[in-house]
């Protein structure tokens, strides 16, 4: 392809920089670059809540799924304590149900002290450390 004229007559024209032109294309940047950071901030807070949301859900049926290991376990406790397995299982270990003469009458239980023994007492002991 040739080109016309061969020689160029504005070869030594040199252009002048455009101060307000590039002042806005900074400006454009800086707030390009400005609402990506805030983008990619808002992007990053979303991520973070809808994995916590998993984690929430994940621990809410772990608990749910203890809860009811915890009723299953304790209906099994009390099934398994209930007087007619106990007594067949201390039959199996060897127990034998006790005699009469193994019993022990119970105690008779400890008489309480009124409030004016207590100052009554306490009134003695005075008496014998003042001699």
């Amino acid at each position: 392809m040739k080109r016309y004229p061969q020689e160029q007559r504005n070869a030594r024209v040199v252009r002048t920089r455009d101060v307000l032109a590039l002042s806005r294309l900074a400006l454009l940047l800086f707030c390009g670059l400005v609402l990506t950071c805030g983008f990619v901030f808002a992007a990053q807070r979303h991520f973070g809540a809808v994995q916590s949301g998993y984690k929430t859900e994940s621990l809410r049926a772990e608990r749910k799924k203890l809860i009811e290991d915890n009723q299953r376990l304790a209906l099994e406790k009390e099934t398994s304590s209930t007087p007619s397995r106990l007594e067949t299982a201390a039959r199996k270990l060897g127990l034998q149900p006790a005699t009469a003469g193994q019993i022990a009458p119970a105690a008779k239980p400890a008489r309480s002290i009124s409030s004016e023994e207590v100052t009554e007492n306490k009134t003695n002991m005075k008496e014998k450390s003042g001699r």
